[in-house]
């Protein structure tokens, strides 16, 4: 299956994404979600950068791009406007001291839309993330039950169209608010579409 992106379709099965001159933490993060929905769909990724980040890419789960020119990278992601890049806006503010809030924070927008770190969206993602956690926990302690497929597909989907990670968010958080899904297909379901997210939502099962 094509993943598409904005204007870009990643047809071929081995798929180069390069982070241009100037990237921060923000497009290395999209490029970590990309690499993940691509591999997903059993593409070969290569990431790359010209760029130095300002903390440990693996502090905030992404694995740490290889330092190469784009050479023809299919998928050059700037923080600039350039010939043929996915454009998406470095970040403004401070990190939070939790690189996994931070990480969350810079998924609630669109990647196109800028974001800003201020206290007030670090705290709204820091207690999303702590809301994920705790019911991850809590429902860890319920029968197994398999994923709730369309919820899973829902979220991969809106992934997939346009790395539309606010909205698979969205789906998790219709999903936790359900009445009708069992709770063990909770758990899978969003054990499932965190490994695309990456925002280690199983941190608190077996701390209670």
């Amino acid at each position: 299956m094509t993943l598409h992106v904005g204007p870009h379709a990643l047809t071929s099965r081995a798929v180069h994404v390069h982070l241009a001159p100037g990237a921060g933490l923000r497009p290395l993060v999209v490029a970590d979600v990309l690499r993940r929905v691509a591999e997903r769909r059993r593409h070969r990724v290569r990431l790359t950068a010209a760029a130095r980040f300002p903390a440990d890419p693996a502090d905030y789960n992404v694995r740490a791009p290889e330092s190469l020119a784009p050479d023809t990278a299919d998928v050059l992601i700037s923080p600039a406007p350039a010939p043929g890049a996915l454009l998406v806006p470095n970040e403004t503010g401070a990190p939070d001291p939790d690189p996994l809030v931070t990480r969350l924070a810079l998924l609630e927008a669109p990647y196109r839309v800028p974001v800003a770190l201020t206290p007030e969206t670090l705290r709204s993602a820091a207690d999303r993330l702590a809301r994920y956690r705790r019911l991850v926990a809590e429902w860890a302690t319920s029968p197994g039950r398999p994923m709730h497929r369309p919820s899973a597909a829902e979220a991969e989907d809106a992934l997939a169209a346009d790395l539309d990670t606010p909205e698979a968010l969205a789906v998790l958080d219709r999903l936790a608010g359900s009445g009708e899904i069992p709770p063990g297909a909770k758990l899978e379901t969003f054990v499932h579409v965190d490994l695309l997210l990456g925002l280690d939502v199983v941190a608190a099962i077996g701390t209670a």
